[in-house]
């Protein structure tokens, strides 16, 4: 649905300079949107980006304004004024209500009838779904389960008995909350299962990407907090949590009991040990390992050394060999240099 640039500066409350009227029809990059099209620049180290722009307005910071002679509207927060201004652009579509043919639904399933269920879906006894909610072709739901409403489960999303997701959460393809943790006893060569008797328990606008496994608890609930944004491949495990407004990125992993706060950001293929507590407001990097608690908000870095040539790596990692060899001998030496000068004293005092 198109808009005027006028209408959308009145909508989010941004400020104009340029032509109220021009239309604005759908959302690209500066080279590319088209003399219809909005894109966004937050970027001051990109400003020659601007130079090639073809957009027909763009959003960004007062500030950058006279580095275009495009039409503008002004935001403080350039990317997320575009976020909204997007998703009204571009909405997603809505599904027509009811129950596919194909789809199998127990009996005391609760099913708002504004609900769409796709064809393939099965849906557990006693389970709940709320007003408006999406579930994608191909989706499992097991029993007892609520989806509160405008959940959305894209395609192929697996939801296990008893899991609680809260409304307008989006859980894409592959998704498989519930399943059980890695849960098991040792007894002499073999290893003996632990029955997973928790739950998983969502907040609401939480996103889920794909192929994401969340485990249910082994005692307790494993708990996602509200706001948290979880991309491709993320491993969460029994009973861990996670803090309100927390993004983790791909391949990130935390093990069994593990807790992160609010407002964290969790870098691509972080890994964070079992039974740890992460505080609020810390960011990871990319690749990190956590093996401690983190108390004190801020940045961590723990990732490996960085890529290099093979040849180069490998005189950096024969170096890192010998730093203990290294070590050793810088303590000789401060001890030879303390016997020296305790030597040299006693002799200035007897003179």
């Amino acid at each position: 649905m198109p808009f005027t640039l006028g209408e959308l500066a009145v909508r989010f409350g941004l400020a104009l300079r340029g032509d109220p009227d021009r239309i604005i029809d759908h959302i690209g990059t500066i080279a590319g949107a088209g003399p219809r099209g909005l894109a966004f620049f937050a970027n001051p180290k990109l400003v020659d980006q601007l130079t090639a722009a073809n957009a027909g307005a763009i959003v960004l910071h007062p500030k950058m304004q006279e580095a275009t002679t495009l039409d503008c509207l002004l935001a403080d927060n350039p990317h997320a004024s575009f976020a909204h201004i997007a998703q009204l652009l571009h909405p997603v579509p809505m599904a027509p209500a009811g129950v596919h043919p194909a789809a199998v639904v127990a009996a005391d399933a609760d099913i708002h009838p504004s609900a769409h269920v796709g064809p393939l879906v099965v849906i557990g006894a006693r389970s709940r779904i709320g007003a408006r909610a999406f579930i994608g072709a191909g989706s499992v739901i097991g029993d007892d389960v609520s989806l509160g409403d405008d959940v959305r489960l894209v395609a192929r999303v697996t939801v296990m008995d008893k899991v609680v997701i809260g409304e307008r959460s989006i859980l894409h393809p592959g998704a498989v909350i519930g399943a059980d943790g890695f849960g098991y006893a040792a007894e002499g060569e073999r290893w003996v299962f632990v029955p997973q008797v928790g739950t998983v328990r969502i907040g609401c606008d939480v996103e889920i990407g794909a192929n994401t496994a969340i485990d249910r608890g082994a005692l307790e609930d494993t708990v996602i907090g509200n706001g948290v944004k979880m991309d491709n491949l993320v491993q969460i495990g029994h009973n861990c949590r996670v803090g309100d407004h927390t993004a983790l990125a791909g391949c990130a992993g935390m093990a069994g009991s593990a807790e992160v706060g609010a407002r964290c950001r969790i870098g691509g293929g972080v890994c964070i040990a079992g039974h740890l507590t992460i505080c609020d407001d810390v960011t990871l990097t990319g690749t990190s390992f956590v093996t401690h608690d983190i108390r004190e908000p801020g940045i961590y870095a723990g990732g490996g050394i960085p890529v290099e040539s093979a040849s180069e790596w490998r005189r950096i990692v024969g170096r890192v060999k010998r730093l203990g060899t290294l070590a050793q001998r810088v303590t000789d030496l401060e001890r030879g240099a303390g016997s020296a000068n305790d030597s040299a004293g006693t002799t200035d005092k007897d003179d």
